[in-house]
């Protein structure tokens, strides 16, 4: 059985003091985490401020980065590494996000380097996938994702996928209020978990997790989880009221 997980990425939202108001409240929540894991994936500047926070409470939430470079160390102005992440609590980073990729021009390529700096030094990784409006529309978007899934993971051993979380992101859905209908989403998983099964084994496709992203809310995340193949979900406007999202993370253990 694969517990759900519930991570909030706070994108560039959020100062300072707005990020430390809004941590001690998650942290200070009675969480079953024997039913649900969560993290929290604050900006840079809020990473040290936010770990604090969660160390300080004992709490299980953990904390990820919302990018990382692939080098270890060097001129690259503007970039963060791999340990400068760990060194400030970080346990995971998330990759490949939807507005990296389409705003920022991030590439398959680059991402499966991302991943494997990660694997290389510790750190887990949540690896976002998932189509556009053209490719849902032109029927492909089955394919295309998956295919993402593929070049993400190129090289990866199969005893490193327990370091990995899938997120199933359509980007037609981010941010837009439009959510993948449950069955759509569980199509998309699916097929990840087949593509999964196909390349490492049945035992890795049913012990990896594939969380789904795109405009969730607490009026959505139920029916989202009780889908056979989707274990938590990527937020992202409802992670930043803690109303919102302590609403997700309590309709996860119901």
């Amino acid at each position: 059985m694969r517990k759900p997980f519930i991570a909030g990425n706070w994108k560039m939202n959020l100062t300072l003091d707005m990020a430390q108001e809004l941590t001690d409240k998650i942290a200070a929540e009675n969480i079953d985490f024997n039913r649900v894991g969560v993290a929290l994936i604050p900006s840079y500047t809020n990473l040290y401020p936010v770990y604090k926070i969660l160390k300080s409470t004992g709490t299980e939430i953990r904390l990820g980065s919302q990018n990382v470079h692939f080098e270890k160390n060097g001129a690259y102005t503007g970039e963060v590494s791999v340990e400068m992440l760990k060194s400030v609590g970080c346990t995971f980073a998330l990759l490949g996000h939807s507005e990296r990729r389409n705003i920022l021009g991030e590439t398959d390529e680059l991402i499966n380097k991302k991943l494997h700096s990660c694997i290389d030094q510790g750190l887990d990784a949540i690896v976002c996938v998932g189509e556009t409006l053209n490719e849902r529309e032109a029927h492909i978007h089955k394919e295309q994702t998956v295919s993402q899934v593929g070049k993400a993971l190129k090289g990866i051993e199969k005893k490193f996928l327990n370091n990995i979380i899938i997120a199933y992101e359509p980007v037609w859905a981010i941010g837009t209020g439009k959510t993948a209908g449950k069955e759509d989403a569980e199509e998309i998983h699916s097929a990840v978990r087949d593509f999964i099964k196909s390349k490492y084994g049945e035992e890795a496709a049913s012990e990896i997790k594939i969380i789904y992203g795109g405009s969730v809310k607490p009026e959505n995340i139920k029916e989202l989880i009780n889908m056979e193949n989707i274990d938590g979900a990527l937020v992202g406007g409802a992670s930043l009221k803690f109303e919102s999202f302590s609403k997700i993370i309590q309709n996860c253990t119901i």
